[in-house]
């Protein structure tokens, strides 16, 4: 008798683990529910997309012929609103139940608003589905001014639309640079340099007090905690993900600011797994839960997820550096493993546009962010992947080539 796979969830989490599980296994059941009305798309490339850069061909992965070539039952704009891990059985919102042997969670998160008054009305965007990235092109290419909040990965991409969009916006930041958390006053200046040169202004120490609207409840601007008022029609909230979990209520699956999961992408409730954004995962290299949003890491987890439901016993584990990066400005930018973690770090700038920091924990590196030149990368992820003592050459790690040859004789390999 045939296997039946559940997985809730169409991005790339959701459609890796279902590409894998085919490949291993021809004769699964395989059943993909998703509450989006369009099949798996590049997430990456919608920004481009918001910004006017792009048509909307590009976009699309997989169109729904995927799916039925390889016998994959996927359907759109289906709400999960129960699981029944005793009975294994998914409800949705029109009280269809999908049986499953194994099932996989990939329902990733929804956009947190801002708790202020007004943050719900007309005009105010949250970037993250497709659909959001066809309403943020339609009004920001009819815009006159913008008003961004969020200072982080996300934020900066709505600051990016508006630069594309020729609408002068305000940045509001809490903080006294863009991404405090993973970038020194010397690197953020790079950023803020280039907001500025795209019609952004970063201001700092600032935030949102409450919004404006007018008398049809359409966003106007917003005021800052100091009572300092930014006139804006066009407002782009990014301040992070509300996961997708109130449908596993009642059940003894994990969850802790997501659902946690072990280094199998297996929950605490046997046959049952999960990946992507909304995973808590046990992260070999830290050695402590992590989690990670990344593109490449979401579709990792979604592979290791799909072999091991299908073979229990192959024990494949999620071992990842990621990476996440911005091509919005005339100079790369690229994060990678956990930049805004860590016990010690290191940094250097090479020139106006170009900087580099690395964190590190326990000696080891795990993380950092290079702005402008990009060539070092696989150096230190290689070091990262081998968890090499490295943090007493911090010298030899800052040269403009590292020397990575010298590296590794001088501090030998702890991880395969």
């Amino acid at each position: 008798m045939s296997t039946s796979h559940v997985i809730i969830g169409d991005g790339i989490a959701g459609a890796s683990a279902a590409e894998t599980i085919r490949e291993a296994d021809p004769d699964a059941d395989i059943t993909v529910l998703t509450d989006e009305g369009e099949a798996l798309y590049n997430r990456i490339l919608i920004k481009e997309f918001a910004k006017g850069k792009l048509p909307e061909a590009p976009i699309s992965i997989h169109e729904p012929e995927w799916y039925d070539e390889r016998d994959i039952d996927l359907q759109l704009n289906t709400h999960v609103t129960d699981v029944d891990t005793d009975a294994k059985t998914v409800l949705t919102h029109e009280s269809e139940n999908y049986d499953y042997d194994k099932l996989l969670i990939a329902t990733g998160g929804t956009p947190a608003q801002v708790p202020v008054d007004n943050a719900d009305a007309d005009g105010i965007h949250h970037f993250w589905t497709f659909e959001d990235a066809r309403a943020i092109r339609e009004h920001a290419d009819e815009a006159d001014q913008g008003i961004i909040v969020g200072a982080g990965l996300l934020g900066i991409d709505l600051a990016a639309i508006c630069g594309a969009q020729d609408v002068e916006a305000n940045y509001l930041m809490r903080g006294n640079r863009w991404w405090r958390y993973a970038l020194s006053e010397d690197g953020a200046r790079i950023i803020h340099d280039a907001l500025e040169e795209n019609g952004v202004t970063p201001v700092f120490d600032s935030g949102v007090d409450h919004f404006l609207t007018d008398d049809d409840g359409h966003v106007t601007g917003a005021v800052d905690p100091d009572g300092n008022e930014y006139a804006g029609d066009f407002t782009g909230v990014a301040i992070g993900l509300d996961f997708n979990t109130e449908f596993l209520e009642g059940t003894a699956i994990e969850t802790d600011n997501g659902i946690v999961v072990d280094e199998q992408m297996e929950t605490s409730v046997e046959d049952v797994y999960a990946a992507g954004d909304i995973t808590q995962f046990w992260d070999t290299i830290l050695d402590e839960r992590a989690q990670n949003g990344a593109w490449g890491s979401a579709k990792q987890q979604g592979a290791v997820a799909g072999k091991n439901m299908v073979d229990a016993d192959a024990n494949e584990e999620f071992r990842w550096v990621s990476s996440y990066s911005i091509t919005h400005f005339d100079f790369p930018f690229l994060s990678f493993g956990h930049p805004t973690l860590g016990d010690d770090e290191c940094e250097a700038s090479y020139g106006n546009d170009e900087w580099r920091r690395l964190t590190f924990k326990d000696g080891k590196i795990i993380g950092g962010v290079l702005i402008g030149d990009l060539s070092q990368q696989s150096k230190y992820k290689r070091l990262i992947r081998e968890e090499r003592e490295v943090g007493d050459k911090k010298e030899m790690l800052m040269e403009k080539d590292v020397d990575i040859d010298a590296l590794e004789e001088l501090a030998p390999a702890q991880a395969d």
